[in-house]
């Protein structure tokens, strides 16, 4: 069949051998661009064009999604808007594609006169189609939704983008793993917004729009949180919010509890209470202040006292402050800074209050005093903050790959930091003893983390939940690493290196090495490509495996001392080694020959790491010192000093600006340029 694009056409699907439509005489476009096939129509967009259902030949007719801009306007500049505004929806695709829990933009392109703007098929059931085989949720299936979709909207919402739309339609669980994904995204309701609210038009679906929506046409952050709440309600009842809103107005938000089959645990329902808040003023403002109640009454139960997670946000800050005035007020912050810099300790003692306008005070425990804020220079990276923890020595440290959220290991827990905000997020619990590694998955959704406990922990970071403990009978874990797809797991423990499949959490291969029992240390790093692991030894052996036949490529000896920590170059390549000795060296991979060695510290190398484009390497020593090296010069580029012990664990950001570093000197410090 051919599908007519005539977004007016009553009957568009025609016959193969047709070449004009049999309903309104267009000529049919056997393929968009020679590339994607119309195969049905998905949905009118209101007087804006159409939604198709298309498979892509370039991807083997791999199913995609398919708008397309046919605005019915009179007006030169609403034609004008709207083909800007669909210009701004493709973009606002590609920014938040990169979120595995929105469709990707697959193309943006115009012919006949129309816009056409191609993303990713989920392949899936929408939640109210569910609903309508279910009939209704339970309070632990409606808190699993909560905590699949509020990173989702924090994601956006940091992004400058208000969903307007969300309801049970626009929320799919996707077949492959029964993850939840937003969609629709849509340019028609930023149209709405912005070219005709002029005429009243209201914004969103009724029910489910909160009462700045469809009364203002303004929505903020906490506009998608009244939509999910009322999503939330709509799901647990049966019962539609738009059927009641006919019926009521928003007078049903202050009895929703009324319309329950059966009772719910009073901890999400005051949650959902302040999901429906009528004003938004006394809404949830953020994402994250909706994760912090779950998390905190997650841990209650009637009769009980709360247990130390510890969740601590931010202040809302006002959901209408512009774009610009929050430009302006970074490049005041930014300013103030350097008269700290210039005229000395006298402006920093006044002006305390700049570090709390900039979130540098991490919450302390009674037992400590505020953190430091340190805009000592260190070339172009200065140290930022300096946070005291009360436990013991901070062990390892790992970042999230959008370079927003950090996490910490000490003692037998692990914390959960905001970079944004310079808050803790939260504790997690789970291991009986120190935990020693901790490493994060490519796309920042899983955290694994060792312990000497002698287990080894799956977390899903953005519930801060245990998914699995590994059954490994472990000995002795020294090491992890994780593949470049996010797929593998790396673990060195006694005499062997065993290989995991995170996604089954089952054993794949199991690589068994020479070295002796109790090894301090035993580094590991994957090439860039994957297919490669590398390991090191106490016995000064470097081993080069084949990752999928699980067989040795080659070995070599090293220094005079064993290496502590291995990386490899992005050319895939070059291996950096640190070591006991005091040193870096590098190897080339394919022949393991000496290619340079760097000396500069003055105690052994604890580990090294480099920033994501490669142009860097960080090396972290017992010396308390941090070096930064440029890898195409091989020459030391600066030393950052500030640590009053072994600097344990480095981390770079995703965009290598930021630099965390934690040690023994129980200090977490953050490093900008």
């Amino acid at each position: 069949m051919i599908c007519c694009l005539n977004p007016d056409c009553p009957h568009p699907l025609n016959s193969d051998d047709k070449e004009f439509c049999q309903t309104c005489n267009t000529p049919l476009v056997t393929l968009l661009r020679n590339r994607f096939r119309i195969i049905r129509v998905l949905s009118d967009e209101g007087g804006f064009g159409r939604t198709y259902l298309a498979e892509d030949l370039d991807k083997l007719n791999e199913r995609c999604v398919i708008k397309q801009l046919a605005p019915k306007f009179q007006d030169s500049w609403a034609l004008s808007k709207a083909m800007d505004l669909f210009h701004k929806e493709a973009q606002r695709l590609q920014q938040l594609g990169e979120n595995p829990h929105i469709p990707t933009l697959l193309a943006y392109f115009e012919e006949n006169n129309y816009l056409y703007l191609v993303q990713q098929f989920i392949d899936g059931q929408n939640l109210l189609k569910e609903l309508q085989q279910k009939k209704s949720y339970s309070p632990k299936e409606i808190r699993d939704i909560l905590l699949d979709l509020l990173p989702v909207l924090k994601f956006i919402h940091e992004r400058g983008v208000i969903h307007r739309d969300i309801k049970p339609q626009n929320i799919i669980r996707r077949k492959s793993d029964g993850r939840l994904c937003l969609i629709d995204f849509g340019s028609s309701k930023q149209l709405t917004a912005k070219v005709q609210i002029q005429m009243g038009t209201s914004i969103g679906s009724h029910g489910y729009s909160a009462i700045e929506q469809i009364r203002d046409g303004k929505a903020y952050p906490a506009s998608d949180l009244f939509s999910l709440g009322a999503t939330c309600f709509h799901l647990l009842t049966g019962i539609s919010p738009f059927k009641l809103w006919t019926e009521n107005g928003y007078a049903w938000v202050q009895d929703w509890r009324q319309y329950l089959k059966n009772p719910i645990n009073d901890d999400l329902a005051e949650v959902i209470d302040k999901l429906l808040k009528k004003d938004v003023r006394q809404r949830y403002q953020s994402a994250e202040q909706v994760l912090k109640d779950l998390f905190d009454k997650q841990k209650l139960s009637p009769g009980e006292q709360k247990t130390n997670l510890s969740v601590i946000l931010p202040l809302p800050q006002p959901t209408h402050l512009s774009r610009k005035y929050t430009l302006l007020r970074n490049l005041f912050l930014f300013c103030s800074v350097v008269l700290l810099l210039l005229l000395g300790n006298f402006f920093y003692r006044q002006s305390r209050w700049l570090q709390l306008s900039i979130s540098s005070n991490f919450e302390q425990s009674k037992n400590n005093s505020a953190p430091k804020y340190s805009p000592v220079s260190a070339g172009n990276f200065y140290l930022a903050y300096t946070f005291k923890l009360p436990d013991e020595p901070v062990l390892a440290v790992a970042t999230t790959p959008d370079g927003k959220t950090i996490v910490t290991s000490s003692s037998n827990t692990m914390k959960m930091w905001s970079l944004t905000t310079s808050q803790e997020i939260c504790t997690l619990k789970g291991h009986t003893n120190r935990v020693n590694l901790i490493a994060i998955t490519p796309d920042g959704q899983t955290l694994i983390s060792s312990s000497e406990d002698k287990t080894v922990k799956v977390w899903n970071l953005a519930r801060g939940q245990e998914i699995r403990t590994l059954e490994g009978n472990f000995k002795s874990v020294n090491n992890l690493a994780i593949s470049p797809d996010g797929k593998t797991l790396a673990i060195s423990d006694d005499n062997k290196i065993q290989l995991w499949n995170l996604i089954t959490g089952e054993l794949i291969h199991t690589l068994v090495t020479d070295y002796s029992s109790g090894t301090r240390k035993v580094p590991l790093a994957y090439s860039p490509d994957g297919q490669v692991l590398v390991s090191s030894d106490r016995n000064k052996t470097i081993k080069v495996w084949n990752v999928a036949k699980g067989k040795i490529i080659r070995t070599w000896k090293e220094n005079s001392q064993a290496a502590t920590s291995l990386a490899i170059a992005d050319d895939g390549k070059t291996l950096i080694a640190g070591s006991y000795d005091k040193r870096i060296t590098l190897w080339n991979l394919d022949t393991g020959e000496k290619i340079h060695t760097l000396a500069g510290h003055a105690g052994k190398i604890n580990v090294i790491t480099t920033t994501p484009d490669g142009h860097i390497l960080a090396s972290g020593s017992s010396d308390k010192t941090i070096k930064l090296w440029n890898l195409k010069t091989k020459t030391e580029i600066r030393t950052l000093t500030g640590h009053s012990g072994a600097v344990e664990s480095l981390a770079f950001s995703q965009d290598g600006k930021i630099l965390v570093s934690v040690g023994v000197d129980k200090t977490i410090k953050i490093w900008r340029q």
